[in-house]
């Protein structure tokens, strides 16, 4: 217990949680932006260090609005990411997750990444 106390004592000196926070942010407002401007409907939800896109129009809340998910789209989408070098989770309801190993470089590979989906998938 006093290793993991004071694990949690540094985590808050550091503002590890801050950082986090910025990077998830940063993520899910380029890979939006790419998705709003190749005109792909979707729905994104994201708490600090996770997020999920979901391929569908309108907030998505529970397990009926994510139900409305076009799943095909989403198997495009994880194919294209594939082959542009990114591993999501293969599931249009799992949760992506970055971490602070996670570069500034990882990040914006990850967004061009998107954006070419994007593009193919319009």
């Amino acid at each position: 217990m006093t290793a993991g106390i004071k694990t949690l004592e540094l985590l808050k000196v550091k503002k590890v949680y801050q950082d986090l926070e910025k990077k998830t942010l940063y993520l899910t407002e380029k890979i939006s932006e790419c998705a709003e401007e190749r005109g792909i409907p979707f729905s994104m939800n994201r708490a600090t260090g996770m997020f999920t896109l979901f391929f569908t129009e309108g907030p998505v809340r529970d397990y009926r609005s994510a139900k409305t998910s076009d799943t095909k789209r989403f198997a495009r989408f994880f194919i294209e990411m594939m082959n542009e070098g990114i591993y999501l989770p293969p599931s249009q309801f799992e949760a992506w997750f970055i971490s602070l190993a996670h570069t500034q470089k990882d990040l914006d590979k990850t967004i061009e990444a998107c954006d070419v989906a994007f593009r193919k998938l319009s």
